[in-house]
């Protein structure tokens, strides 16, 4: 999807300061207890976006075979909070103060991959557009809107 004009001049001034392997590390520092094999993995960090994957496991289907609403908004939230830990650095304490999900479509078994955008990066808010599919970035099965409050 192309981002907006507005999108791509906040995208220019956005510098992360940790890369991809420094956020995965700060993830597992802020969850020490969650299991290795089904955490969510931060792949490409860039100007205003990330890039994030969670590993399909056994566990993740509803009754109808496609994979369950809570693990893709717990997605959402994961992939909005690697985006601000991209861009503001260490801050565990960020939390999340807001999340709004459309599901779009059933999630197909796979695995779940979710791309983080970031619309408005203030002093105490930051504001992240993030999309989530299985099959293909064309076919999503979720999109949402996730606040995060800054310490």
């Amino acid at each position: 999807m192309k981002p907006s004009d507005a999108a791509q001049d906040l995208m220019a001034k956005l510098d992360p300061k940790l890369s991809a392997e420094g956020v995965n590390a700060l993830l597992r520092r802020a969850f020490p207890d969650a299991p290795p094999a089904g955490f969510p993995q931060v792949t490409e960090v860039s100007p205003g976006r990330v890039q994030v994957v969670s590993p399909y496991r056994d566990g993740l289907l509803r009754p109808g075979g496609v994979i369950s609403g809570p693990t893709l908004m717990s997605l959402a939230d994961t992939a909005a909070y690697a985006l601000v830990l991209a861009h503001v650095g260490d801050q565990l304490m960020a939390v999340t103060s807001q999340l709004n999900i459309s599901f779009l479509r059933g999630a197909q078994p796979g695995d779940i991959h979710a791309e983080a955008e970031m619309l408005r990066l203030g002093r105490r808010l930051a504001v992240c557009d993030v999309r989530i599919w299985t099959e293909t970035p064309e076919r999503l099965a979720a999109q949402a809107n996730v606040t995060y409050a800054i310490p």
